[in-house]
């Protein structure tokens, strides 16, 4: 159990040991109980529909069989490096290999990231506050937002670990300093391989917190104070040899600004699918803070004012892309929005404040439940159509991924369609065009006499327009994978519209037709359009 560090703000000996209304066994026991009941949805679907999820899943898969995969072994190969960027690629395989599903290891992988953010919550407010409290417990509706959904799963981990080591930081702060460097220099090497992203929050924290204490002790001598002071960012170099020897170095001129989005990623904290349903939780939430703050039943430590200060100065500088990375803004208000929970200091001694407080906080997690199961549901239609569809694909075959219409794919509804693809990794052994082997990004790559049958560079799929004018009149700086698409064995084309013609009848074959894909065998030179490709198991889509 962390030690309490000494309360930054003045509160009475009395009151600190009196009964706040839930001890510490109680909240833990609420803690393991919602997070239960907040994982119900993750348990309930298998494969939700979350962007880059199924693809980083379906890299799993290769990380795991590859070495008794030969389908794969003949696309793929693994190059371990120092990238920042592999929580995922340790934990989610060595599940695997225990004998467990893939999609069961990627369930346990996203339950175990939602219960060490919220335990990270709560320790990081026991080391600011001095107790236990319950205020942390609010954020269980957060969990479910858009940098969730567009499934950025290191990032996020990587944000339980950023909200623990902040905790040990603060309940280190007055112990002997050599305790403190080394479980924080600890903690930036363990960030580092988690996301840059998540690294970067953690400094958010402690910048904001030195910067607390920096003007809290303002009275005492300047010099050791601003010693001290910047001697907190001494355990961050502990990155620098790890960042000169990795290959995401390389991207590091892959930088690009946009204030447009800005409002974007703060809605993003609290805006899953339905707009109503993110202003209803902000209603109830903002409501139950102003009476708890006008009956002085919250309180709030004064870091709070320094995040929101530092956090916002960050954020508004930020560039949308960083190291070849988009989002790199928009995803951290969710990760200043944790810590912002935790500076909080909500009284339960009172029947009355006790009661209110379980009847908001169900209000609050059941409004996000009904929303992303309720959603989930009508869109698990989708998702079995198109693993139905790859069962039509024969084993160990090569798969391009194209777009209707290349402007699709923005909207949240369309996210699980996105990487769907990468079920065929999964499921077929196949190479697909946009599983993610980005040099210096992953670890996992395509094998030098197939990089011409990817895309290296995580790109907008091309439109089935752009594939017809590469087929027959392809121009100066095509990808190369473009190039080659009739050398594929099939084609799934997203974001179709019902019925949709086949866009391309001399070179496509209809396999299956789904909710707004479909699924094409690519004519090789000697077939004809009635040819019937030869593999075991073939079915309609929709049966089971």
């Amino acid at each position: 159990m962390l030690s309490p560090a000494k309360p930054v703000y003045a509160e009475p000996t009395a009151m600190r040991h009196r009964s706040h209304g839930f001890s510490g066994g109680q909240i833990a026991i609420l803690f393991a109980a919602f997070t239960l009941l907040i994982s119900i949805p993750i348990w309930t679907h298998p494969l939700p529909p979350l962007s880059d999820y199924v693809n980083h899943l379906a890299r799993m898969k290769v990380l795991a069989t590859l070495d008794h995969n030969p389908r794969l072994a003949e696309y793929y190969t693994i190059n371990w490096q120092v990238i920042p960027n592999l929580t995922m690629d340790v934990i989610v395989p060595w599940v695997a290999r225990m004998g467990v599903n893939i999609y069961v290891a990627g369930q346990i992988y996203m339950v175990t990231m939602f219960a060490l953010i919220m335990s990270g919550a709560l320790a990081l407010n026991r080391a600011l506050i001095g107790r236990w409290s319950t205020t942390p417990l609010f954020g269980y509706p957060l969990l479910y937002n858009f940098v969730f959904l567009v499934g950025l799963m290191n990032y996020l981990f990587g944000i339980g670990i950023a909200l623990w080591a902040m905790a040990g930081w603060v309940a280190l702060r007055e112990r002997a300093w050599p305790y403190r460097y080394l479980l924080s220099s600890a903690c930036v090497l363990v960030l580092f391989f988690c996301h840059l992203s998540a690294l970067g929050i953690y400094g958010v924290g402690i910048l904001s917190y030195e910067l607390l204490r920096l003007y809290e002790r303002r009275r005492e001598p300047w010099l050791a104070r601003s010693i001290e002071f910047v001697c907190g960012g001494l355990p961050f170099l502990a990155v620098t040899p790890l960042l000169a020897l990795s290959p995401t170095l390389g991207l590091a001129s892959s930088v690009y600004w946009e204030q447009r989005g800005k409002i974007d990623g703060l809605m993003y904290v609290i805006a899953d699918y339905s707009d109503i349903t993110a202003f209803l939780i902000v209603t109830v939430l903002g409501a139950a803070i102003v009476w708890a703050v006008r009956h002085r039943v919250l309180r709030f430590h004064p870091l709070l004012a320094s995040l929101l200060i530092v956090g916002g100065v960050i954020y508004l500088a930020l560039p949308r892309v960083m190291f070849d990375t988009y989002m790199t803004d928009q995803r951290v208000p969710i990760g200043i929005a944790f810590m912002l929970l935790a500076c909080g200091d909500l009284e339960l001694r009172r029947r009355l404040v006790r009661r209110g407080f379980m009847v908001v906080l169900i209000v609050l997690i059941a409004g996000r439940l009904i929303e992303i199961d309720y959603n989930w549901s009508q869109l698990s239609d989708s998702t079995s159509q198109f693993r139905s569809s790859v069962k039509r694909i024969a084993p160990g075959s090569k798969v391009f991924v194209a777009y209707s219409d290349r402007s699709m794919g923005d909207d949240v509804r369309d996210l699980g369609l996105v990487h769907a693809a990468c079920i065929a990794t999964i499921e077929r052994s196949a190479l697909v065009t946009t599983l993610f082997t980005v040099p210096g990004k992953q670890i996992l790559h395509v094998k030098p006499q197939y990089e011409d049958f990817a895309d290296t560079h995580d790109g907008t799929p091309p439109s089935v327009a752009q594939l017809i004018v590469a087929a027959e009149q392809p121009q100066p700086g095509t990808p190369a994978f473009w190039l080659n698409w009739t050398k594929f064995d099939y084609l799934y084309v997203l974001f179709t519209e019902d019925d949709a013609p086949n866009p391309y009848p001399s070179h496509l074959k209809l396999v299956a037709d789904g909710d707004r894909f479909q699924l094409y065998k690519i004519i090789k030179p000697g077939e004809t359009s009635d040819s019937q490709p030869q593999y075991p198991g073939r079915f309609t889509v929709g049966e089971r």
